[in-house]
């Protein structure tokens, strides 16, 4: 199992170094490899000179939402049976399932926004989307919200390491901590507003 994985990962480098952007859009629609991996070693070709910036940050973008678009779809058209039983095909275990429906159901469709710095859920918070059939355009519009910063984030991390650009988990770490802060912070806000807004409709003092 290693080696046909570790056989994938480097067929997919191949190809984001010989197609450039698109190969880094169709490594991160794959969904087998971290999204930071990927973007990690577009940064590194950017470095290089192999890509230009402008190009993998689009490319990356284009394919964070897509990657994220087809689950939704998977989950808005087969629902839930069939996730849980070809969810293991997508990365997608039975907990994640769960745990992304509780912080959807809990924290409303503004955690799509959130969500996406958060580990284990930021990939399966698409799944209760789907199921509960949420507006397209809005799940799109803020799936794009977040893949811009995650993607700068990465192929910024990814150039500075260069040549150790594999070492992306350690170096990104502290970056992951300061990204859920902000997503907490923003979830906060989002919530008061919903909030202020819910209050005047009934015409309750706030």
């Amino acid at each position: 199992m290693l080696t046909v994985l570790h056989d994938l990962v480097s067929t997919v480098l191949e190809w984001i170094q010989s197609l450039g952007g698109f190969g880094i859009m169709i490594g991160l629609m794959m969904e087998m490899i971290p999204s930071e991996l990927v973007l990690a070693y577009g940064g590194y070709l950017i470095q290089q000179g192999h890509i230009s910036y402008f190009s993998a940050l689009f490319f990356g973008v284009v394919g964070g939402v897509a990657a994220q678009f087809i689950i939704y779809a998977i989950a808005r058209y087969g629902g839930r049976p069939f996730l849980a039983r070809y969810g293991k095909y997508l990365l997608i275990r039975q907990h994640h399932i769960d745990m992304s429906e509780e912080w959807f159901n809990k924290y409303g469709t503004g955690v799509i926004f959130t969500a996406r710095f958060v580990p284990i859920v930021r990939h399966a918070i698409s799944i209760p989307a789907g199921i509960s059939r949420m507006p397209v355009w809005k799940f799109v519009m803020l799936t794009t919200l977040a893949a811009i910063p995650w993607t700068i984030g990465f192929l910024y991390l990814g150039y500075v390491l260069g040549d150790r650009w594999q070492h992306i988990d350690e170096a990104a770490a502290p970056y992951i901590q300061s990204f859920i802060l902000v997503a907490l912070a923003v979830l906060i806000i989002y919530f008061v507003i919903k909030y202020t807004i819910s209050k005047k409709k009934e015409g309750k003092p706030i």
